[in-house]
């Protein structure tokens, strides 16, 4: 956007005007300190020699980065809200959070683009269904090491076929199922340890 007017030159020290890559930025020095560790924090207020910060002809700080993500990495240092125009990718915001060491925004931004998988995950669902099988004893186990996403679907009972002296054990089909998105990327998580013993303990019949 455009920078406006700029300020008086009694007011100069406290605006602080960023040359992005070739785009001008105006800003105040507050707003640009609000994170302590941020790049732009040592740049306006320990201006030191370790920097060697560039400035142009205008006296605006230069800054070799991308200026389309800058105005989101400013507004959050104004407001403290996380705000992305529609075409704007976020993994670009993340980049430059990252560049200039803003560790709550990073963390932000990270939440967005979580959150937008799980919710854009595209085209219809997949499931995944395993069937396990297991005596009686085992199921109440079983159900509870199902891990990472494995929903219990329902039960088969296939009759006793072992004789353990008197005692007859109940055999269950038990049929697991989980949910495929994009998220994951077709990598089935494998079942927990437990899961996979009483699997194979299932197939040896």
């Amino acid at each position: 956007g455009s920078a406006g007017a700029l300020p008086p030159p009694a007011a100069a020290s406290k605006w602080v005007r960023l040359n992005v890559g070739g785009t001008y930025f105006v800003s105040t020095r507050q707003t640009l300190c609000r994170e302590p560790k941020s790049f732009l924090c040592r740049l306006c207020c320990q201006e030191g020699p370790e920097l060697g910060s560039d400035k142009d002809e205008t006296g605006a700080y230069l800054i070799d980065r991308d200026p389309t993500y800058f105005g989101p990495i400013l507004n959050y240092l104004r407001h403290g809200k996380l705000i992305i125009n529609k075409e704007l990718a976020e993994e670009g915001v993340l980049e430059e959070a990252e560049f200039y060491n803003i560790a709550s925004l990073v963390r932000l931004v990270k939440e967005r683009i979580r959150d937008n998988e799980n919710r854009t995950s595209q085209g219809p669902v997949k499931h995944v269904y395993r069937v396990l099988q297991c005596q009686e004893e085992e199921l109440t186990q079983m159900v509870s090491t199902m891990s990472d996403g494995w929903k219990f679907e329902q039960l088969i009972s296939i009759g006793s076929s072992y004789n353990y002296g008197n005692e007859d054990q109940a055999e269950f089909l038990c049929v697991v199922s989980r949910e495929l998105n994009n998220s994951t990327n077709g990598i089935v998580k494998e079942p927990s340890e437990k899961a996979k013993i009483l699997q194979e303990r299932g197939s040896r019949m």
